[in-house]
């Protein structure tokens, strides 16, 4: 199995996690997925250009974000917050596990994780 190919594997084991962790907490689980394509407005980016687009994405996808927020969500006790970062936990992990990786600034389809869409058909290869 290659890397990407176990990238995606754990990114899903995250994904069942945060859907666990959710339910543990006595968080309702359709949360996760209301609150699901929230996370992708920072698709926006792009109207400012490729590389802007490519960080501001990469900046939502990454797991720092809810990992901070997480973090801070306990240490005031804001249960809205935890449940935030577990959406957007669950939303980086769901995104990874389908494939659709870190941007790469020179075109929307190259994440770190290859080519997604019609470029991956075309055979391209990062």
């Amino acid at each position: 199995m290659s890397t990407r190919s176990w990238q995606r594997v754990e990114n899903a084991a995250v994904a069942i996690a945060v859907i666990v962790a959710t339910v543990a907490l006595d968080h309702a689980w359709w949360w996760l997925l209301v609150l699901f394509l929230a996370f992708d407005l920072s698709a926006l980016g792009y109207l400012a250009g490729p590389r802007i687009g490519a960080f501001v994405y990469n900046l939502v996808h990454s797991y720092w974000g809810p990992a901070l927020l997480g973090a801070a969500a306990l240490a005031i006790e804001a249960r809205w917050a935890g449940l935030v970062a577990l959406a957007w936990a669950f939303h980086v992990a769901v995104d990874r596990a389908i494939g659709y990786g870190l941007k790469e600034p020179d075109d929307f389809r190259h994440t770190h994780l290859g080519w997604i869409g019609s470029a991956r058909k075309d055979g391209r290869t990062p």
